[in-house]
C-alpha cells in the first residue's frame, strides 16, 4: 500500500484530482451556453455566387439551384436583392470565366421570380450604356456575353439588334478611315465573339441570324490591316521562318464560318442552363420571356482608354507533335483565349486570385474539353484518337505568354505577367513547370526570327523566373550554341541572359549553376563586388591627380579644393597634344564618383547629388565631355554593365546626361561595326532613354488636353508640346539614320571590312534591321498615339494618367516597377520545383 502511493503521488499523475473526485453527481456546469452565430442571408448568398463553379467536387447544377432557391425565398429582402443584382455584373465583369454560370442563375430565378430576372436585364443594360458612354470595350463585351448567355428569356431577336447596330459604326469607322481603323476591328472582334455564346443559350432557331451577321463582317474582317506588319512577333530577320501571321479576327471569322457548317457544336462551351429531368417526369414550365431594354450606341463610338492595334495570334505550343492548345482552325481557341486574357488583365490587382483562376481552368468549361490536369506529355500519345489532348496548363500559360510578349505594349506592366507565372508554378508546380519549359524551349528555338523587343522581354521573363526557382534550368540542351560567335542571336541571348541573372544575384553563385562549357563566360572580374579604381596603377595617365581627386571626394572636400586637380589634368592633356582636354579630367573625375559609388545604390546617388553642379557645368561647355560621363561609368563596369546602364538612368533623371548625349554615345560614337548592337545592355539603356522621352511627351498631352484650361496655360503647353515632340522627332531621326547605315552596310567600319568576314557582315546588318524594326514601330505607335489623342480631346482615365506617371519608374530591363505593387507582392522567396 506504502508502494502504491508512492508510484503515485507525484504531481503528474496519481488521479488526486479533487475537484473530479468529490464532485457529486447532481452537479452541472453553471457556464452560459455559446452565443449561436447565424451568418446574415445576404452574406451567404453572396459567398455561394462568388465560389460558383470553382469546385470540381461540387455539382454546379446543383450550387445554382441552391443559390436561385435561397434569393427566390428572400426576395422580399431589399438587402439581399441588392446585393444580389450588384455581385452579378461586378462577377460579369471582374471574373469572365463565371459568366455562363450567373447567367445560369438568373435563368433559374426567371422560372421562379421573373421580376428579378427583368431587374437583372435592366441592370446589365443600364450598365451597358454607361460603358458605351465611355469606350470601356471589354467590359461591353463582356455585358454582351452576359446577355447572349440570356437570349432564352429574351423576346424577338434579342441582342442581335444590337450586334446589328455595333456592325453600322464599325462600318462607318472603315469607311472614314479604312488605313487607320483600329477601333472597328475591335468593334467587330466583339461583335464575333458575342455569338458563339448566344448560340450555346437556351434560345433556338437563330441560325438564319447568325449567317447574315457573319456575313456582313466578312467584308472588315477577311481583310489584312496595313498596321499588322508592325505587330508581327515573327518578322524573319532573314531567317527562314514557317510562322504565319494570323490576324485574330480574320481566323475567328472562319472559325465561326465552320461552326455554322456543324450545326453550331460548340463543344468546349458549358451549359449549366440546359434543363435536369424533374423527379416526377413532368415537363418544365413555359419560359418568361423579356423585352430587352433599348441600347443607344453612340456616334461616333468613343475610342477607349487604351488604344486599340490589329491583334495577331501568338502561340507558344504551336509545333509541337501532339496538340496540348486548340489548334487555330478550331472555335475553342479563340473562346478560350479570350477568356482567359480578360480574367488576366481585369484582375492585374490580384496575382494569386488570377493564378488560381488558371489553375482551375478546366472547371469553367465542358467536361470532355481538356485531360486531366498535369497529365505527362509523353502520355498524351496514348489517348484514343478523337479525345481531346488540350493540356489545361498549356492553355493557360500560352494566354500569358500572349500579353507578356504582345506587340507593341502589354496592357500591364511586365512584372505582372512575370507574377502570374512565378504564382502557377508556385501553385501547382508539377503542372505548370513541364509546361513552362516546353514554352521556353520553343521561345529559344525562334530567337533568331522573333522581334527584337520580344526576344528582350523573353529573356527579362526567363532570368527573373529563373531567379525564383533557384536558377536551375537544363542549360545543357543549349551547349552547342555556346560555341557560335556572339553576333548569332542564341549565342547573344545567352550572353545577356547570364548577365542579367548575376544582377539578380552574384556572380559565383550562377557560375555553380552552369555546365562547364559555360564557366568561360563568367570572368573571375565579374566576381569582384568592387571593379579596381584605374588611377591606382601609376601606368595609367593622370594616376597622381586621379588618386588625389578620389582622396578628395571621399573626404567631401569643396569643389575649390578638387578643381586644381581637373585643372592640372587639363593642362597635362593639353601639352600631349588632346583635342579637348575636358575629356581626360571628366574622366578621372567620373572615375572617382564611381568607385566610391560602388558599394550600392544609394551610395553612388549620394556621391552624384553632391557632385551635381561640377557634372552638370561639364554640358554646355562639351557635348564630347558629356558623352564621356557615359563612357566613364561604363567603363567602370563594363564587367556588370547592368550596373552602368541604371547609373547612367539616374545621371539621366538629374538631367546631367540627355537623351541625345545617350542616342549619340550608343549609335554613333560606340556604333563601330554595329557589335553594340548584339549586347542586352545597349538595347536597354537606349530603350529606357527612349521610352523617358515618349513619357514626358505623352504627360504634357494629357496636360492639354484636360477640360477648363485657361487661355494662357493652354498656350504654354501648346508651345512646350511643340518643342518637345520636335525633340522626340529628333531623336528618332537620329537613331533611324544611325541604325539605316549599320543595317544597309555603309557605316564606315563596315564599309572598309566588308569584303573580310562576309557573315559577320551580313549577321550585323541583321541586327541594325532588327534595331531599325523596333524604333520605327515606337515612333508610329507614338505619333498615332498623339494624333489621337489631340484630334479626339477626350478625358484621360485615371488608370491612363497613372501609367504614364509611373513610366519613369521602369527598373532597368525587367519591367519592374518600384512600389507599383504592394508588399504582399514580393517574389523574393525561392521555391523548389522539378526541372522542366
Amino acid at each position: 500500500m506504502v508502494e502504491f502511493d508512492r508510484r503515485n503521488s507525484g504531481h503528474r499523475g496519481g488521479h488526486h484530482n479533487r475537484k473530479r473526485r468529490f464532485r457529486e453527481d447532481d452537479d452541472f456546469d453553471r457556464r452560459p451556453p455559446r452565443r449561436q452565430y447565424q451568418e446574415p442571408v445576404h452574406l451567404k448568398i453572396r459567398k455561394q455566387l462568388l465560389s460558383i463553379a470553382e469546385s470540381p467536387l461540387k455539382r454546379t447544377d446543383e450550387e445554382i439551384q441552391a443559390i436561385a432557391n435561397t434569393v427566390t425565398e428572400h426576395y422580399d429582402d431589399d438587402e439581399v436583392k441588392a446585393d444580389f443584382l450588384d455581385l452579378t455584373l461586378q462577377i460579369v465583369v471582374e471574373q469572365p470565366l463565371k459568366i455562363p454560370f450567373v447567367a445560369a442563375v438568373v435563368l433559374a430565378l426567371n422560372s421562379k421570380k421573373p421580376e428579378l430576372a427583368r431587374e437583372s436585364l435592366i441592370r446589365a443594360i443600364t450598365a451597358l450604356d454607361e460603358r458605351f458612354k465611355t469606350g470601356a470595350w471589354r467590359e461591353i463585351k463582356l455585358l454582351l456575353r452576359f446577355l447572349a448567355c440570356l437570349q432564352g428569356i429574351l423576346e424577338d431577336d434579342g441582342v442581335f439588334p444590337v450586334l446589328d447596330e455595333l456592325f453600322s459604326r464599325a462600318a462607318d469607322l472603315q469607311a472614314a478611315s479604312p488605313e487607320d481603323d483600329c477601333l472597328g476591328l475591335e468593334i467587330v472582334k466583339i461583335i464575333l465573339l458575342t455569338i458563339p455564346y448566344i448560340m450555346a443559350s437556351s434560345a433556338s432557331g437563330l441560325e438564319a441570324l447568325a449567317s447574315n451577321i457573319l456575313d456582313r463582317t466578312d467584308i472588315i474582317a477577311s481583310k489584312a490591316h496595313e498596321l499588322e506588319s508592325l505587330v508581327d512577333p515573327y518578322p524573319g530577320n532573314g531567317y527562314e521562318s514557317n510562322h504565319e501571321r494570323l490576324s485574330i479576327i480574320g481566323f475567328l471569322q472562319k472559325q465561326l464560318r465552320a461552326e455554322a457548317a456543324e450545326s453550331w457544336q460548340l463543344a468546349c462551351l458549358p451549359r449549366p442552363w440546359q434543363a435536369q429531368p424533374a423527379d416526377d417526369g413532368s415537363k418544365p414550365m413555359d419560359v418568361t420571356k423579356h423585352g430587352l431594354p433599348s441600347i443607344t450606341v453612340p456616334s461616333p463610338v468613343p475610342a477607349g482608354a487604351r488604344p486599340q492595334l490589329p491583334e495577331l495570334y501568338f502561340s507558344v505550343y504551336a509545333d509541337q507533335e501532339v496538340e496540348t492548345v486548340p489548334p487555330t482552325s478550331s472555335i475553342a481557341s479563340s473562346i478560350l483565349r479570350d477568356s482567359l486574357i480578360d480574367t488576366i488583365n481585369t484582375l492585374d490587382y490580384n496575382r494569386n486570385a488570377t493564378a488560381k483562376f488558371l489553375i482551375d481552368l478546366d472547371c469553367y468549361f465542358s467536361p470532355d474539353t481538356f485531360v486531366k490536369r498535369a497529365t505527362p506529355f509523353d502520355r498524351l500519345r496514348e489517348i484514343e484518337e478523337g479525345k481531346s489532348t488540350w493540356k489545361p496548363e498549356d492553355v493557360a500559360v500560352d494566354a500569358v505568354f500572349s500579353q507578356l510578349l504582345q506587340l507593341p505594349n502589354p496592357e500591364h506592366k511586365l512584372v505582372y505577367y512575370h507574377a502570374v507565372l512565378t504564382e502557377s508554378c508556385k501553385i501547382a508546380p508539377a503542372a505548370i513547370a513541364p509546361s513552362l519549359g516546353r514554352a521556353i524551349r520553343y521561345l529559344y528555338r525562334n530567337v533568331d526570327t522573333m522581334d527584337l523587343e520580344l526576344e528582350y522581354r523573353f529573356m527579362d521573363w526567363f532570368c527573373h523566373h529563373l531567379s525564383n526557382f533557384g536558377f536551375t534550368w537544363k542549360w545543357t540542351e543549349w551547349v552547342d550554341d555556346v560555341e557560335l560567335p556572339v553576333v548569332k542571336p542564341k549565342k547573344a541571348f545567352i550572353v545577356g541572359a547570364l548577365e542579367k541573372e548575376i544582377r539578380l544575384s552574384f556572380a559565383q553563385r550562377i557560375r555553380g549553376t552552369l555546365p562547364e562549357p559555360y564557366q568561360a563566360l563568367i570572368s573571375e572580374a565579374k566576381e569582384k563586388d568592387t571593379p579596381d579604381f584605374k588611377y591606382s596603377s601609376d601606368q595609367t595617365p593622370y594616376a597622381p591627380q586621379g588618386r588625389e581627386i578620389l582622396r578628395l571626394l571621399r573626404s567631401k572636400a569643396p569643389d575649390s579644393e578638387v578643381e586644381p586637380h581637373l585643372a592640372s589634368i587639363e593642362t597635362e592633356a593639353s601639352s600631349l597634344g588632346v583635342t579637348d582636354p575636358s575629356i581626360p579630367s571628366t574622366d578621372a573625375y567620373m572615375t572617382a564618383i564611381c568607385f566610391i559609388g560602388s558599394k550600392s545604390l544609394s551610395h553612388v546617388l549620394s556621391c552624384i547629388e553632391r557632385c551635381k553642379e561640377r557634372l552638370l557645368s561639364l554640358g554646355p561647355q562639351s557635348e564630347a565631355a558629356r558623352r564621356q560621363i557615359i563612357t566613364s561609368v561604363m567603363e567602370y563596369w563594363k564587367e556588370k554593365p547592368g550596373i552602368g546602364v541604371n547609373v547612367v538612368d539616374k545621371l539621366l533623371n538629374y538631367t546631367i546626361l540627355t537623351p541625345a548625349s545617350v542616342v549619340d554615345w550608343t549609335l554613333v560614337e560606340n556604333i563601330g561595326r554595329g557589335m553594340i548592337l548584339t549586347q542586352a545592355h545597349a538595347y536597354e539603356v537606349l530603350a529606357s532613354t527612349v521610352h523617358k522621352v515618349t513619357n514626358r511627351v505623352r504627360q504634357i498631352v494629357i496636360a492639354r488636353i484636360a477640360p477648363g484650361l485657361p487661355t494662357e496655360q493652354a498656350a504654354l503647353l501648346d508651345s512646350t508640346l511643340e518643342k518637345e515632340r520636335r525633340q522626340m522627332q529628333e531623336l528618332f531621326a537620329t537613331i533611324e539614320d544611325a541604325l539605316v547605315g549599320v543595317a544597309a552596310g555603309i557605316v564606315d567600319e563596315m564599309a572598309e571590312s566588308r569584303n573580310q568576314d562576309t557573315d559577320g557582315e551580313a549577321l550585323l546588318r541583321g541586327w541594325g534591321e532588327r534595331w531599325l524594326r523596333v524604333f520605327r514601330r515606337k515612333m508610329a505607335v507614338e505619333e498615332a498615339w498623339i494624333r489621337e489623342m489631340l484630334l479626339s480631346g477626350r478625358q484621360v482615365t485615371m488608370e491612363e494618367v497613372e501609367r504614364v506617371e509611373l513610366g519613369e519608374e521602369m527598373a532597368n530591363g525587367n519591367g519592374v516597377a518600384e512600389g507599383r505593387l504592394d508588399p504582399s507582392h514580393s517574389l523574393a522567396d525561392p521555391v523548389e520545383v522539378e526541372v522542366y
